[in-house]
């Protein structure tokens, strides 16, 4: 197989929208640019859907639900296997392509490939292990059955940051369910999203039960998809603000939902902690995709004892990654995926600094192309600095300090937010106390990375509701059905 380059992984992947099976141009003929970050310039043209078109898109889902609903599981499990293999096959060709459109390194962008496909692989042996129960009712007179079935059609609305693993972490359960699906990516990175539907087509999905629908116009077109009562299932990913949104939207239909939505992680650093470990767990939990992920460490709260130590190592690690485009094989740190995102970080970073935060590597934007910000710590972080509440998504680390355990999960719960938190430490007792002490969905004890396929993802609070991947994921897209059996 030939290497790919820019631009043969720009020429073969789709612009279209998927809908019933077909690749076809917006009803309007409208499109749009998705453009590199790492230098601003545009990349390609995708298309540009229309109320129209999304109307079309439910249509195809409502369609094809009845048949894929009967599919046997083991067929339908077949397929995500399937598209399993050939995102593996496929592995350099799609880090290329999510490596153009959203900034990360290629060593980013082929982890979330294997982080990502591996949904399509565990749901793949979920889709034949949906049980029910059957048991005799307390009084004997009866026998009380119950059984799952799917929900139907289901609305998908993906982020920008992990434009891979955001959608199979959904398709692959509703696939596996037996739920058809309208799939509407993020305007910046459509070009992944494109390119799994077409894998899929090649894999067997049937026509009609996956329909991708790119569009700026997100409200306006996803608004009437959410108000058609034949839509039984909303799911989305992204900021709480939307999210709140989405929600209200959704109560007229009465839809099953699901939000995965904003964090503020606090990465706790106790005095007895392996400094040298939470420094690595650091670097995982702060760095993974430029530290655009709601699971990326947001407040290092660390104690007074460790915390100039933790501080200096940490401004070592990071003040040393190599920063630049991603796809050149040496480069640690891409640019953030926009102007506006960039903007925000540099905001967030001026604002501590100006209350009194110490710059121990970074904080300043780079001159150049592209939207590129440096690996940045900071120490001494007052509490009123907006980095204490706010979401960074960038590759900033801010630390406090604390005195005691007390104080440590008093400051890494206080925020709306519950997704995800870390602590290192070494008296096992003090970790189990610390871990059912925080309000999160998410622990990481001594480890810097909780994301895994075979583990129920979520949060809490305002951080959302529902869990992705584990045993618990498919439960997402199944409606249980009692039966009473009478006539004994």
């Amino acid at each position: 197989m030939s290497t790919p380059t820019e631009e043969s992984v720009l020429a073969s992947v789709p612009k279209q929208l998927f809908i019933g099976g077909q690749w076809r141009d917006a009803s309007g003929g409208g499109t749009f640019a998705v453009d590199d970050p790492s230098t601003g310039r545009e990349l390609v043209q995708v298309a540009d859907a229309t109320v129209e078109d999304g109307a079309a898109a439910l249509d195809a889902a409502v369609a094809a639900q009845a048949d894929w609903a009967a599919t046997a599981p083991r067929d339908r499990g077949e397929i995500l296997r399937s598209a399993f293999e050939t995102i593996a096959d496929r592995t350099d060709e799609l880090a290329l392509l999510m490596t153009l459109e959203m900034g990360k390194p290629l060593s980013e962008s082929r982890a979330e490939i294997a982080y990502g496909s591996e949904f399509f692989r565990w749901f793949s042996e979920e889709a034949v292990r949906v049980a029910g129960r059957y048991s005799v009712a307390p009084n004997g007179a009866t026998r009380l059955l119950t059984l799952k079935q799917p929900v139907g059609p289901c609305l998908m609305i993906t982020p920008w940051n992990f434009p891979l693993a955001m959608g199979t972490r959904k398709i692959g359960p509703a696939i596996a369910a037996g739920c058809t699906m309208v799939v509407k990516p993020a305007g910046l990175t459509p070009l992944t999203m494109l390119w799994l539907a077409e894998v899929l087509r090649e894999s067997g999905v049937p026509d009609g039960v996956l329909n991708v629908v790119t569009t700026k116009s997100t409200g306006e077109v996803m608004g009437p998809i959410i108000e058609d009562p034949r839509l039984r299932k909303l799911t989305f990913t992204g900021s709480t603000e939307v999210g709140r949104s989405l929600v209200e939207q959704s109560a007229k239909g009465l839809l099953r939902v699901s939000m995965e939505l904003g964090g503020n992680a606090p990465f706790l650093v106790f005095g007895d902690a392996d400094v040298d470990a939470a420094v690595d767990g650091a670097m995982l939990a702060k760095m993974r995709n430029i530290g655009e992920a709601c699971t990326a460490a947001n407040r290092f709260i660390v104690h007074e004892s460790v915390a100039e130590e933790f501080g200096r190592k940490l401004a070592e690690r990071m003040g040393s990654m190599t920063v630049g485009r991603g796809v050149d094989d040496d480069v640690e740190v891409g640019p953030l995926v926009d102007s506006s995102q960039r903007d925000t970080v540099a905001e967030l970073v001026d604002d501590a600094v100006s209350a009194g935060a110490q710059v121990l590597t970074g904080g300043s934007v780079p001159e150049g192309e592209g939207w590129f910000y440096p690996p940045t710590v900071l120490a001494q972080v007052p509490t009123s600095a907006r980095v204490r509440t706010e979401e960074i998504f960038g590759p900033v680390a801010p630390i406090f300090t604390f005195a005691d355990e007390a104080d440590a999960l008093r400051m890494a719960n206080d925020t709306e937010y519950g997704l995800v938190a870390y602590a290192f430490t070494q008296d096992y007792a003090r970790a189990i106390r610390v871990y059912e002490g925080l309000e999160t969905g998410m622990v990481g004890i001594n480890q810097g990375i909780v994301s895994n396929p075979a583990a129920p993802f979520g949060g809490v609070k305002a951080s959302g509701f529902g869990r992705e991947g584990g045993a618990e994921g498919i439960e997402e897209y199944l409606e249980t059905k009692y039966v009473g059996l009478g006539g004994l």
